[in-house]
């Protein structure tokens, strides 16, 4: 079976700005699909990008963190959506207090650690700052 085209991908998963709760988990579960994939298409790819903008738009729109708090929610977010637990960022942190300092925003996250979570996460280090 060929991979789909982003246009196929699109119109599977009709991707819009969201306005719902309902929305959200419908893009959030789709996103949490595409981000568990080991290896994405190009399509995949694009469709994944688009579905983060969106899933960080309303995240900004209706539970904005403090700054100080974002990489921590955006760690604990990734974690959740996909299946990964803290035990998989040992090899990032050193310690497993380390792990739950960074969970908790007591701890920044480092740039090479940044670099790290961007390897695991497919994401570009900067979402970790």
């Amino acid at each position: 079976m060929p991979a789909a085209t982003y246009k196929e991908l699109l119109t599977e998963t009709a991707p819009a700005r969201i306005g719902s709760d309902a929305e959200y988990d419908r893009i959030r579960q789709r996103f949490g699909t595409l981000l568990r994939q080991p290896h994405r298409t190009a399509a995949e790819d694009r469709l994944y990008d688009l579905l983060l903008v969106l899933i960080q738009d309303y995240d900004q729109r209706h539970a904005l963190p403090p700054l100080d708090e974002m990489p921590a929610k955006r760690l604990q977010y990734l974690l959740e959506v996909s299946g990964k637990t803290p035990a998989d960022l040992l090899p990032i942190f050193g310690q497993r207090s380390h792990v739950n300092e960074a969970l908790n925003g007591k701890r920044s996250i480092s740039v090479i650690q940044a670099r790290k979570l961007g390897e695991l996460f497919h994401l570009k280090p900067g979402y970790f700052l």
